[in-house]
This record gives structure tokens, C-alpha cells and sequence, in this order.
């Protein structure tokens, strides 16, 4: 390259090196909403399943058709990803993820249904060959409870009906801000665990109606709890995969820069050496 041509890269690699900084800054801010709300979300999860826990050990004979294992015939699988791209590999690990467990299912012959968060997700699953269901694509950037629930609780009854026999969600696990994994959860038969003798969950509780009345109630809400939990924690993994991206690409930006500035600082010493023994070749002849 000549000069012009390596001084209009360094002016075009700054200019992208300003665009995913600015990226990165405001992915990191979306992280800190993501992690004070799945925070929030994980010790109301975490305290309601300490209070099944405690009523499931304060008793004996509770039984619930969401519990209940079967032949699985047809699975519902809730596969997770984001909207946009520029996280690095979180998408493609997700999505892969969903593959293997999808293909899994079908070489055991069993039918699946989809129901895909993020366009992302949506499109890969239709190259799969299957048709996603679209009652979760709104709520990819910030989940609501109000319709995350109302996806549960179809899933429930249909469940519960015996329309489907498992449900599986597939998402990234936001471990920490430098990784995420995707892994996979069931849904549903809810795994029903009861505390023990001298675990904290193991509290004395006066109930009202009744016993077998309140778990009725609380099995589906731990159920939709779950979900929108693991939904936000989604979120949050996909954010921290864009802060690191955004990172590491500034940081690629930076060592560029630097090279070809090293580059034009030669060519720019070499052009001047040039002129400067062309001038002195011209006096000597002069002379």
C-alpha cells in the first residue's frame, strides 16, 4: 500500500474502533440491568422453591399430573438466542446446542415442537426443517412475566393433557462476565424435592386452606418462575458475550492501528530518504 492508502486505513480502523467501544459501553450497562434483574429473579426462585421443598417434607400423599413421568412421544423444546449478532460465538454455541438435542429426539423417533426466542434461533431452527412457534419472539431483549407466564401455562396444560410429555429449555448460562454455557433444563415433569429433617427449607408452616390446596398452586408458579429465570438469565449471558466481543475487538483495533502507523512512519522515513538523495544526486551533477 502506498501512504494515502495507509493513512485512509488508519482513519477507517479508528473510526470502527470508536463504533465498538461505544458498543461495548452500552452492552455493559445493559449487562448490569440483566444481572440486578436475574439476581432479583434467582432469590425469588430460590426462596419459593425452598417453601415447596418445606410443604413437599411437612407431608406425605402429594401427588400433581406436572410431576408425572411418561413415555415421551412429544417434546416441547424452548430454544434460546438473541436477535443480533456481534457476541462473538454465543449464538453458535446455542444454536448448536439445540441441534444435537434436536437431532437426538428425531433419530429416537420422537416429535418435536419449537418455540424459538430470537431471530437468530427462529431462523436456524426453520433451516432445521422445523416451524417455531413465535409466542416467545417478543420477548428476547427484556422477558416480562406476564407473557412468559402465559407461555407456561399453556405448556402446562397441554402438559398436564397429555399433548406433550417433556419440556426442555435450551439456553446460554451466564456463569460470569467472561463465560457463558449452554446447557439444557427440563421443564417439565417438575422434579418435586422435599427438605430434609434439618435443612433451613424445613420450616413449620400454617397453611390456609390447606396443604394439598397451596401446592396446587405453588407447583405451576415455581414452573413459571423457572422459566422466566432462565430466559433472563439468557439475556444476561448474551449481553456479557457482546461486552467481551466488543472488547476484544477494540483491543484488535488498537494492535492495527498501531502496525500501521508503524508501517506509514516507514514508508513516510523512506519517501524523505528518497527525495533527500535525489536532491543531493542533483547537486552532485550540478557540480
Amino acid at each position: 500500500m502506498n501512504l494515502r492508502e495507509v493513512r485512509d486505513r488508519i482513519a477507517s480502523v479508528k473510526s470502527t474502533q470508536k463504533i465498538t467501544a461505544a458498543m461495548k459501553l452500552v452492552s455493559a450497562a445493559k449487562l448490569r440491568r440483566a444481572q440486578t434483574a436475574i439476581e432479583g429473579m434467582s432469590h425469588y426462585s430460590d426462596k419459593l422453591n425452598g417453601m415447596l421443598a418445606s410443604f413437599l417434607g411437612s407431608g406425605t400423599g402429594f401427588t400433581t399430573e406436572l410431576a408425572v413421568k411418561r413415555d415421551c412421544k412429544r417434546v416441547a423444546v424452548i430454544a434460546v438466542a438473541s436477535d443480533t449478532g456481534l457476541c462473538g460465538t454465543f449464538n453458535t454455541n446455542v444454536i448448536n446446542r439445540v441441534r444435537a438435542a434436536l437431532d437426538g429426539y428425531r433419530a429416537s423417533n420422537i416429535e418435536v415442537e419449537v418455540y424459538a426466542m430470537g431471530r437468530k434461533m427462529h431462523d436456524a431452527v426453520k433451516k432445521l426443517g422445523y416451524t417455531p412457534h413465535e409466542e416467545l419472539m417478543s420477548q428476547s431483549s427484556t422477558p416480562q412475566y406476564s407473557e412468559v407466564a402465559i407461555v407456561a401455562r399453556n405448556l402446562m396444560a397441554r402438559f398436564s393433557d397429555g399433548a406433550i410429555d417433556k419440556v426442555e429449555v435450551v439456553y446460554s448460562h451466564f456463569k460470569s462476565a467472561a463465560k457463558q454455557e449452554p446447557v439444557n433444563e427440563i421443564l417439565l415433569p417438575v422434579e418435586l424435592k422435599m427438605a430434609e429433617a434439618d435443612s433451613q427449607a424445613a420450616v413449620d408452616y400454617i397453611v390456609e386452606p390447606g396443604r394439598d390446596e397451596l401446592l396446587g398452586a405453588l407447583v405451576p408458579k415455581v414452573v413459571e418462575v423457572k422459566m422466566q429465570t432462565a430466559l433472563l438469565d439468557a439475556v444476561a449471558a448474551e449481553h456479557a458475550a457482546r461486552v467481551l466481543a466488543m472488547q476484544i475487538a477494540t483491543d484488535n483495533a488498537t494492535d492495527l492501528i498501531s502496525e500501521l502507523t508503524l508501517e506509514y512512519n516507514k514508508g513516510r522515513q523512506q519517501a524523505i530518504t528518497n527525495e533527500l538523495l535525489d536532491i543531493m544526486s542533483g547537486a552532485g551533477a550540478n557540480r
